[in-house]
């Protein structure tokens, strides 16, 4: 798929990659929904995103040289700390792909976002 086609579901965004970029976005996939049945997945803004209770969770983007993960500036503040090491933007974080993608501090950050969705923080 062409970068500047927008995929139908996460499913056709996923294989538009490299194999070896197919397997981290789909790790990146699996740590946001992981058990849960309630968080919706679709497309917006031309990438995979997440909302739970119709509030926006996270959402990612797989680049040429890293993936994007948005957690909302929120999810970003809590773990300013940890993300230090990367680019970032006010509500974004740029994994690159020549280093080992930090799944568990996105778990953390998925965690994190869910309580505050749910305890009505957002």
């Amino acid at each position: 798929m062409a970068m500047k086609e927008i995929a139908a579901s996460v499913d056709e965004y996923i294989v538009g990659f490299p194999e070896e970029v197919q397997i981290i976005l789909q790790k990146i996939r699996t740590s946001i929904v992981s058990g849960r049945h309630d968080i919706n997945e679709s497309i917006s803004y031309g990438m995979p995103a997440y909302k739970l209770k119709g509030k926006p969770l996270v959402y990612f983007a797989g680049y040429k040289n890293h993936i994007g993960f948005y957690a909302t500036p929120s999810g970003h503040e809590e773990f300013e700390k940890e993300l230090a090491v990367y680019k970032r933007g006010k509500g974004s974080v740029q994994f690159p792909l020549n280093k080992p993608i930090p799944f568990k501090l996105i778990e953390r950050m998925v965690k994190f976002r869910i309580e505050e969705v749910l305890g009505g923080k957002e």
